[in-house]
């Protein structure tokens, strides 16, 4: 695929999924919110609150220092109060892989996550890998002009990835779209 490359993407996330561009320097702050928020929607003592908040740093952090663009946070069901799910956006520039096609991206993930199940799923945005475990979805999907790829991080602690928030996962991975300007 020679195609040019997109100017951006387009993702439909439901309302209630708590957005936080990792692009700018305030990411901390609106992360501390949702936190905040969360402990005080579940009345959580003072001590599981900074869990929460360690957590979820932990997480973004990670996440940043892999070239995330976003994260998106969502509680489960009010026993995750913990344990959000979460989706993080990261771009995955062609040389930062050892592979640089889907085909060869697939076969590298199944070698390195020997315990999940890695598929080429049809996508509409293009080549696309997904690689599914008891509590995760990680989508691949291929950015025109052999760019990358535009990495969809799912993590879905408490339902797990076959259950109904699993589905809506999928859905949301199902929406990813390239768009031009």
């Amino acid at each position: 695929m020679n195609a040019a490359p997109p100017d951006d993407y387009r993702l439909l996330v439901p309302r209630d999924w708590f957005r936080i561009d990792l692009c700018q320097d305030r990411w901390r702050p609106q992360l501390k919110l949702y936190a905040d928020r969360r402990a005080a929607e579940h009345r959580m003592s003072s001590a599981t609150r900074a869990e929460l908040w360690k957590a979820l740093r932990n997480i973004t952090e990670a996440g940043v220092a892999r070239g995330a663009l976003e994260i998106y946070l969502r509680a489960d069901t009010a026993e995750s109060a913990l344990t959000p799910v979460s989706l993080l956006v990261s771009l995955m520039a062609t040389g930062e892989l050892p592979a640089a096609t889907a085909d060869s991206l697939a076969a590298h993930l199944t070698e390195r996550h020997p315990a999940a199940t890695v598929t080429r799923p049809p996508h509409p945005a293009g080549p696309a890998v997904l690689v599914t475990t008891a509590e995760s979805l990680d989508l691949y999907v291929e950015i025109p002009g052999r760019r990358g790829f535009l990495h969809l991080s799912f993590r879905i602690p408490v339902s797990g990835s076959a259950g109904p928030m699993g589905g809506l996962c999928r859905a949301i991975g199902g929406s990813l779209r390239w768009s031009r300007t």
